[in-house]
């Protein structure tokens, strides 16, 4: 099947008992039992039910994996993963990662004995000096947040194969429209399911995409034990983000690189990171692990007070934290979604006082680059 029809449809089937064609919301805490130990193979809504598994089963196809195991946010998600360690373990993760990924790593897991090494994982050789005996999972993003560097996914998945190491990846940005990254060697997929697969601001989780069948055991294991899961009219919400996923995706796609190229002749910019630029540093590569570059920017204006000027003064872009949604938003990484990684790592990382990040929105392009520009020459 082709990934629309996939999105659409796998995953859920019509209502067995109405026909509906949409998964209903079982908004149920428990569930009868027919006779003691029998059962319809729901027991307790925390463990098993019928609209988050629909939701499963859907994501898992999408990304090509095993299993799928839905969670309350992408960061309860991220946390299962890093619960399939144990003290001892050591850990590679992109440098350029989620202020969020960087607070859980150093002020949660660090506690419970796991060590951290952050590299630019778009280079190999960075890679493979960080392994040490003890390396037990490789944790990426590409394009990383919010400077978009592009991992050697290609070449860091034959190393993790080669030394029987877990190599997972936050495909957050780009969603498995443009990017799945299962089949170049990732164990483990994670999502904020929040961002491109809900789609529309209206939902916060996450979901942990797993290809061998020990991992998918132990997460799911972890899901009924931990109790973050998603809600079933959460789940209801991101099912329906998915049926449009291929059609939205094209049009952030579409509206990024337009708006990318304005940016980037624009002379109150002094530097656009976008992978769909042909002197992004790793274009070439992005244009062959991806089937496109999506509607994640991040641009530098040299300063805080560019970088206010431009937030203070945008009309139809959002200034609010997240992204993936319908509606253009706008923000300034450095005291919001990377707040929590120090100032010196940020700067030495490129995430300045003067860069601002945009997720292009799905409106009319022309409508988004008006606002800009008119931001832009209050600088």
């Amino acid at each position: 099947m082709g990934f629309s029809t996939l999105a659409i449809h796998a995953g859920q089937e019509p209502d067995p008992t109405t026909g509906a064609v949409i998964t209903p919301i079982y908004q149920t805490s428990t569930y009868v039992q027919e006779a003691l130990g029998q059962h319809k193979g729901f027991e307790y809504a925390r463990t098993q039910n019928p609209t988050r598994l629909a939701l499963e089963k859907n994501l898992a196809a999408l990304e090509g994996g095993l299993t799928a195991h839905c969670f309350a946010s992408g960061m309860s998600a991220i946390h299962a993963v890093m619960m399939l360690l144990k003290a001892g373990d050591h850990v590679i993760v992109s440098d350029n990662t989620y202020g969020g990924t960087y607070r859980l790593c150093e002020r949660v897991m660090r506690q419970f004995g796991l060590d951290f090494s952050y590299v630019d994982t778009s280079d190999i050789a960075q890679v493979e000096a960080a392994f040490r005996p003890e390396t037990k999972l490789i944790f990426l993003e590409t394009p990383t947040n919010p400077v978009m560097q592009i991992a050697d996914l290609e070449a860091i998945g034959r190393l993790t194969k080669d030394r029987g190491i877990r190599l997972a990846m936050d495909n957050t940005f780009m969603s498995p429209f443009f990017l799945r990254p299962i089949e170049w060697g990732a164990d483990l997929v994670v999502h904020s399911t929040t961002k491109y697969l809900n789609g529309h601001s209206d939902s916060v989780g996450g979901v942990v995409v797993s290809t061998l069948a020990e991992d998918a055991e132990r997460i799911g294991f972890l899901q009924n034990a931990v109790g973050a899961i998603l809600s079933p009219f959460d789940s209801f919400l991101v099912l329906r983000g998915t049926k449009t996923l291929a059609l939205r995706m094209k049009q952030h796609d579409a509206n990024g690189r337009m708006i990318a190229g304005f940016l980037a002749e624009h002379p109150k910019v002094r530097k656009v990171y976008y992978p769909g630029l042909g002197d992004h540093p790793q274009h070439e590569r992005a244009k062959k692990l991806m089937s496109g570059f999506g509607g994640m920017i991040a641009f530098d204006l040299g300063s805080l007070s560019g970088a206010r000027a431009v937030l203070d003064n945008v009309r139809l872009c959002s200034l609010a934290e997240s992204l993936g949604g319908v509606e253009t938003l706008i923000s300034h990484p450095a005291t919001m979604t990377h707040a929590s990684v120090p100032a010196a790592k940020r700067e030495q990382l490129g995430i300045t006082d003067g860069l601002v990040r945009i997720s292009v929105g799905v409106e009319d392009v022309e409508d988004i680059i008006a606002d800009l520009d008119q931001a832009l020459n209050r600088i």
